[in-house]
């Protein structure tokens, strides 16, 4: 059977041309490794024979209770039958467990001599043995995950991780998603500068006994969600020496351009005459001017479906301004932009996979410098709309440009939901570490809804109350609104940001996902790489792609 791949200012560009039209942005971004599905078995493949193929990957479980024998799972006792190995013991020398991310590599010998004949002579030199635990969602991702690390260097691998006889089509097509999102998360690397090198590039995934169409678009589907993620990563992971707020705005339009996507994109005079007054204030220490972004997406014949607007926090570098950040905490503040990358990947993706609600991603894109025009605590701005706030600490900057994006797409783009993500708060990150954001939101549907997303992808968040008693926290006695508490007493960091934020949102479903410390990893982990991790775009997706 033959494999099968799943495969300044500017006004409005572009119209939407429906889902398949956000293919065309494959030409300026950097896509992950292919997935063919295979329906022969490691039994009958020819895929084995010709040479196409470096390893064989085959899966094993954690050995039942009273037992102490690793489980093979589907392939597992055909391969080694096909090869004349005894698996089970290797997996024993090797000391697997079946634990899901396990993987380790058998090298088999070559023969000595012509008239040596090994009994796996001119199959794949390499079996990968690939531990998938519980065998659920998140099992085999993490299955995929640490396969990709194992092969990688490797031009094509094929594998029965994930394969089960006992599967009907709809288990079949979610373990199928599962193990190639993991599979392509792990295969990202950060893109480098200079002489060095390149990494070895990832190997093409063959999935063995695999076939039929739901299956593909389970695959297909995860291509797309993987893809996000690695945009993501990418823009997020990207130099400020290059990535300044002209540079986003225009990987942004051009990426939008090339989907078939409406774009706009508002310079410092059209922010000025709009009254976008933090955007400004935190962008004018910097010599790279500020700007808005407006991308959205129609389904073909307007869809049926919500308006949803993601705004994404978008500070290109953030030196904290005058209330000036100490090295250590700016080395990693090129990341500072992670929620505008996570917004436009998501309306992006949103149009590639031909979801059926209209997304617009806005992103407020500024660079906080210090300089002799740079904003000062004790100011008082005015922002989007006419609201006053009264400056404390200019390292809060986020929630300015927030607020001014928030403020104008509640005003001018009539959302049904509104939902930004940020790396806001380092409260966030101190009350949930690096595995949750932190979920904010005045509507519970909206709440259980990405609450649930998160659980389906493993981007997961953290439902956290709007206390109302800490409202105190933003008022102020010469404006309307102070952005960062006086009494440093009533904590709760994160939560009197998305307070200051609910304020910019008028009686629109709001959703706020501080991702602080879910947007960044200092190692490489199952699905999770080191860097920019991507979080939000997946999550964001399955929300989107769900029955309203």
């Amino acid at each position: 059977m033959s494999p099968r791949t799943t495969g300044r200012r500017s006004a409005t560009v572009a119209r939407p041309a429906g889902a398949g039209a956000a293919r065309g942005a494959s030409a300026v971004r950097r896509t992950p490794p292919a997935v063919v599905l295979h329906g022969a078995t490691v039994v009958d493949s020819p895929l084995l024979e010709d040479g196409s193929v470096d390893a064989v990957a085959v899966q094993v479980a954690p050995a039942r209770d009273g037992d102490d024998a690793l489980q093979p799972r589907t392939g597992t006792p055909q391969a080694a039958a096909r090869y004349g190995i005894d698996l089970a013991e290797l997996a024993e020398r090797a000391g697997l467990t079946g634990a899901a991310g396990e993987a380790f590599t058998v090298h088999l010998p070559q023969p000595v001599g012509s008239s040596v004949v090994l009994p796996w002579a001119g199959l794949p030199p390499r079996i990968v043995l690939v531990g998938v635990g519980d065998e659920s969602p998140t099992a085999l991702r993490r299955a995929g995950a640490a396969l990709a690390r194992a092969v990688r260097g490797l031009h094509r691998v094929a594998a029965t991780v994930g394969a089960q006889t006992h599967h009907d089509a709809s288990a079949a097509a979610e373990a199928a998603r599962a193990v190639t999102e993991g599979y392509l998360l792990a295969a990202y690397t950060t893109p480098r500068t200079g002489a060095a090198p390149e990494p070895e590039p990832p190997a093409e995934l063959v999935l063995l006994g695999r076939d039929g169409t739901r299956v593909a678009a389970a695959v297909d589907a995860a291509r797309v969600a993987a893809s996000a993620t690695w945009l993501v990563r990418d823009l997020t992971n990207t130099p400020s020496s290059t990535k300044d707020p002209a540079w986003m705005a225009d990987r942004a339009r051009r990426l939008a351009t090339r989907a078939g996507l409406e774009v706009e994109v508002l310079g410092p005079r059209e922010l000025a005459a709009g009254g976008f007054g933090g955007i400004l204030a935190v962008g004018a220490g910097s010599a790279s001017s500020p700007r808005l972004v407006r991308v959205a997406y129609t389904p073909p014949a307007g869809g049926t479906g919500r308006h949803v607007v993601v705004v994404g926090k978008g500070i290109t570098y953030d030196t904290g301004g005058l209330s000036i950040k100490p090295r250590e905490a700016m080395v990693p503040m090129k990341t500072d932009m992670a929620g505008a990358a996570v917004a436009l990947a998501t309306v992006l993706a949103a149009a590639e996979a031909g979801v059926p609600h209209r997304v617009t991603a806005v992103l407020p894109l500024a660079e906080n410098h210090v300089g002799a025009a740079s904003y000062r605590p004790g100011d008082v701005l005015r922002l989007y709309g006419g609201t006053t706030v009264e400056i404390a600490n200019t390292d809060a900057e986020g929630r300015l440009v927030l607020g001014d994006a928030l403020a104008w797409a509640d005003a001018t783009l009539a959302p049904d939901v509104l939902v930004d993500v940020a790396t806001l708060t380092g409260a966030a990150t101190l009350g949930l570490g690096k595995q949750h954001a932190a979920l904010y939101g005045t509507d519970d549907a909206l709440v259980a809804g990405l609450l649930a997303a998160g659980e389906r992808t493993g981007e997961l968040a953290w439902h956290m109350p709007l206390v109302d008693d800490y409202d105190e926290a933003v008022r102020s006695s010469v404006a309307d609104l102070r952005h960062v508490p006086v009494d440093r007493q009533i904590g709760g960091g994160s939560i009197t940001a998305a307070l200051f934020l609910r304020r910019f949102v008028g009686t629109r479903a709001w959703a706020h996902l501080d991702i602080a410390g879910t947007g960044r990893a200092p190692a490489d982990k199952h699905e999770v790489t080191e860097g920019a991790t991507g979080y939000g775009a997946r999550l964001l997706l399955d929300w989107l792609t769900q029955p309203a």
